[in-house]
Parts: structure tokens; C-alpha cells; sequence
């Protein structure tokens, strides 16, 4: 099991996706903003810069004029909807960079191999030969912090006990990693509704206005067109925004779900390779028969009798 010996299998500076294109990579499945933010705006351009080139009468279509002509509130939603798919997007790379850890033989498999304080080194030597780092990954991570102390630790219970922890900070940097989606998943309603309402106090205006001055029926429907307009705008851009919101949620959903899976699966592991393997038990009992033994009293002193 020396180091030297093994081939890195997996190299987390040159696997992670924010690595690999010169960002700081977030911990386990979490998202570099800034990079995120770069390819939601890359996307954000594939999708209005062939509208911004459209003709003026191509311009005039309705499922153009649906993201041209209503407003300020569609750029901006497009563009934090862009923003989440990029988020979820490197999230599910990361996610299956963490998932080929499962597949690592770190702990030896055999139901001969028992972990013990003197076997628990050369996992750990196993574990940085086979990886960079075993820290980048939720899997390794959680084996490393349980090992690296087990020579400090009396009974199995305590290293089930640091799994558990490790599990559930796991867990936590997890949703929080969720923190920024749900933040899109709240604003962009959010725009949709202040469209609306631009939308509205756009065509009551004009309906106020072309109430105001005397006007023949021929610019009484000239002012009609700018009221539907601006109720095209009210009602467009919520459903732009609804659509939206539902989409990221469905999505963010589905890839959350992937991630309890695999956290059940790293917890799963640990159980069986980890602690089902542990014989401390047995270890602190063989350390106690190399204590030295107090000298057997004599019968007289036993019973507290004086000769």
C-alpha cells in the first residue's frame, strides 16, 4: 500500500471544473460565483444577441417582440434564470467528480482485512496515492478525519460519532450551497410582478389619457393599441418569470435529490467499510494483557486474619 507505489486515479486540481478554467474551486459540490456568473452571462448573450440582430421586421414577430418589447423586467429575468442553469450545470460536474470516489478501493474489501490503529496508516497512505487531496472529496474527507484520530479513540461508538458529525456538516454545506438558487427562485417572481405593474400603470395612463381629450373614434383605437400594449407587457412578463421560476425549481429539485442520494451512499460506505471493519475492542483488550499484573495476595491477607 506505499504511496509510490499506486497511480493517482483521481486529481481534483485538474478534474474540478472551476479549476480547470482558472477559478478557485468551491468546496465539494458548492459554485464559484464568479465563474457561474461569466457562463450565465455567456448564455444570457446566446440567447438576446441573435434577437438584438434581428431586421426590424423579424423584430416584429411576437415571440421576438415577447423578449424585446416589454420592458426592462425580461433582460433581467432571463438573465438570473441564465445565471441558475449555470449554477446547477457545474454543480452536476462536480457532483460526478465526487461520485467516482465511491468507486476508489480505499478500504479493502476483503472480510479478512480488520481496521485497526496499525492498519488505519497505510489506508491513509492509500487514500493520498490514490487522490491529491483526500479534503477535496465528501467521501475521503469523512474517512480521513475518522482515521487520522483513531489511534486517540477507545471505542467504535466514538468513530461512528465523528461520521455522524462529519455527515451532517456534509449535509449543511450541502443545502447551503443552495443558498443562491433559492435566491432566484424568490427574485425572479419578484420581476415579473414589478413588470406587471409597469405593465398596468402603463395602459391605465393611456386609457387616462385618450379618456382626457376629445378624440374621434378612429384615435380612440389608435389609443387603444398603446392600453393592449401595455397589458401585453403586464401579463407577458410574469409569465416570462413564472415560466422561469418553475423551470429552476423543477431542476434544482432534481439535482438536489441526486445529492441526499449520494450522501446516503457515502454514509452507506462508511458504515460498512469503515466501522463494520473497526476492531478496537479487540485491540484494547490485547493492550491490556501487556500491562504488568499486581502480585496475588496471600489467603491471610485476603481474609484480613493475622497469624
Amino acid at each position: 500500500m506505499a504511496r509510490e507505489r499506486l497511480v493517482r486515479v483521481l486529481d481534483w486540481r485538474k478534474s474540478d471544473v472551476e479549476q480547470r478554467f482558472g477559478f478557485k474551486g468551491a468546496k465539494f459540490t458548492d459554485t464559484n460565483p464568479f465563474l457561474t456568473f461569466a457562463f450565465g452571462m455567456i448564455l444570457w448573450l446566446l440567447i438576446y444577441g441573435p434577437l438584438f440582430l434581428l431586421p426590424p421586421h423579424l423584430r416584429a414577430h411576437p415571440w421576438a417582440k415577447f423578449f424585446l418589447d416589454r420592458g426592462p423586467t425580461p433582460f433581467f429575468t432571463v438573465l438570473f434564470f441564465c445565471w441558475a442553469m449555470a449554477i446547477l450545470v457545474v454543480k452536476f460536474g462536480k457532483l460526478g467528480l465526487q461520485r467516482r470516489a465511491l468507486g476508489l478501493m480505499v478500504v479493502p474489501h476483503s472480510q479478512d482485512f480488520t481496521l485497526a490503529p496499525a492498519t488505519a496508516k497505510d489506508i491513509l497512505d492509500r487514500m493520498y496515492g490514490l487522490v491529491d487531496d483526500p479534503r477535496n472529496f465528501v467521501l475521503l474527507n469523512r474517512i480521513e478525519r475518522a482515521l487520522s484520530n483513531l489511534s486517540n479513540i477507545g471505542v467504535i461508538s466514538d468513530v461512528s460519532e465523528i461520521l455522524r458529525a462529519q455527515g451532517e456538516n456534509d449535509e449543511g454545506q450541502m443545502e447551503s450551497s443552495y443558498a443562491l438558487i433559492r435566491g432566484f427562485i424568490w427574485c425572479i417572481p419578484i420581476l415579473g410582478f414589478i413588470g406587471t405593474v409597469l405593465g398596468l400603470s402603463q395602459a391605465i395612463g393611456n386609457f387616462g389619457g385618450m379618456l382626457s381629450g376629445s378624440a374621434s373614434l378612429d384615435d380612440i383605437k389608435v389609443g387603444l393599441q398603446s392600453v393592449t400594449g401595455g397589458l401585453a407587457t403586464a401579463f407577458d412578463t410574469t409569465l416570462i418569470a413564472l415560466l422561469a421560476a418553475l423551470v429552476t425549481q423543477l431542476l434544482m429539485t432534481a439535482l438536489k435529490k441526486k445529492e441526499e442520494t449520494f450522501l446516503d451512499e457515502c454514509k452507506e460506505y462508511c458504515q460498512a467499510y469503515v466501522v463494520g471493519k473497526l476492531r478496537l475492542a479487540h485491540l484494547q483488550s490485547d493492550d491490556l494483557s501487556d500491562l504488568p499484573v499486581a502480585p496475588s495476595l496471600p489467603p491471610e491477607a485476603a481474609t484480613g486474619e493475622v497469624p
